[in-house]
């Protein structure tokens, strides 16, 4: 008679499960694991110092400017600092007669840009829109002016208005002795020469988003469109512009913004002066110029930083209570 024997195997230990205390810890040790203390450095590094430098020269230079506009300060030391409270802006408003001029010339520039490469940039995306050939070389050639820099286009443009051998006068006529015109000295025409570079600039621009927008427009609409008889501009005015109305909104606060910001451009041209005058070249004189009178061109800063401010707030609550609403 023989017995068996059954060898009984160990048994494993059992896993705990996910959400035991143990689960956790095995969790939370795997997840150290695969970060070593070199990599949770360079992340450091990497979200450290951008954050630093963010808030050093936005946020701390800003705060700055706005404290400096209560007060006169030569920019030589600290201990000449001194409180005046709202004079300097009782100086700018009344006592400035450059101020309002400035002023003027902003608001004239956002309406030219409004008006003119706005609607020629919605223009050249309706005709990209249509995936024509060759429309990426077109894209390139009208988004290139954007690539560029503000101060490369002004020099640019002088010699285009260069009153003895530049394009205009020579096309024109106008650069013999005598005859010439002058488009950067002359007070009445310097301002809208450098429109006319500026809006050649801003075309592509407006054309970038608008083609981006473009193309978000649902293809069902245009065939809905198209079989109720409408032709191309109806379709277009009832149904593909309003469609567009997100994409006008970023174009309007982007115009006000370029408006508002417009320096280099300008200051190439002819450093703000004979009937060129904005507010970013007033801060900039006052600052930076001979009299360093940092406090009154901080003063100026900060009413160019309210001006802004009232039309980006209102953009960013509209955006987020449509965000919260979708």
């Amino acid at each position: 008679m023989t017995t068996d024997t059954t060898t009984k195997s160990p048994e494993a230990a059992p896993v705990p499960p996910p959400g035991t205390a143990l689960g956790k810890k095995r969790a939370t040790q795997g997840h150290r694991r695969l970060l070593t203390r070199r990599d949770r450095i360079t992340l450091a590094l990497m979200a450290g110092v951008p954050t630093v430098l963010h808030v050093a020269l936005v946020w701390v230079t800003a705060l700055a400017s706005i404290a400096l506009a209560f007060t006169t300060w030569d920019g030589i030391g600290f201990d000449s600092i001194k409180w005046v409270g709202l004079d300097n802006f009782r100086q700018l408003f009344d006592d400035n007669p450059q101020f309002w001029p400035a002023v003027q010339h902003n608001v004239i520039w956002f309406v030219v840009l409004i008006l003119i490469p706005t609607p020629l940039g919605l223009f050249l995306a309706v005709q990209l829109d249509k995936k024509i050939r060759f429309s990426r070389v077109y894209q390139t050639a009208f988004f290139l002016p954007v690539v560029i820099s503000m101060a490369c286009i002004g020099f640019v443009w002088q010699l285009v208005y260069n009153p003895d051998t530049g394009l205009i006068n020579s096309i024109i006529g106008a650069n013999k002795p005598g005859h010439y015109i002058d488009w950067i000295g002359d007070p009445k025409l310097n301002l809208w020469a450098v429109l006319i570079a500026a809006s050649w600039r801003h075309t592509g621009y407006m054309m970038i988003l608008y083609l981006a927008g473009l193309k978000s427009v649902d293809p069902s609409l245009r065939e809905a469109s198209a079989l109720d008889g409408a032709n191309e501009w109806q379709t277009f005015k009832s149904v593909i512009f309003p469609t567009l109305r997100p994409t006008n909104t970023v174009v309007l606060v982007v115009t006000i913004i370029e408006a508002l910001r417009a320096f280099d451009l300008v200051f190439v041209f002819n450093k703000g002066a004979q009937g060129t005058e904005l507010l970013s070249i007033l801060v900039t004189n006052n600052i930076i110029g001979e009299s360093s009178r940092i406090g009154y061109g901080s003063a100026i800063a900060v009413v160019l930083l309210v001006i802004s401010l009232a039309v980006i707030i209102p953009y960013l609550v509209a955006t987020f209570r449509k965000e919260r609403r979708s």
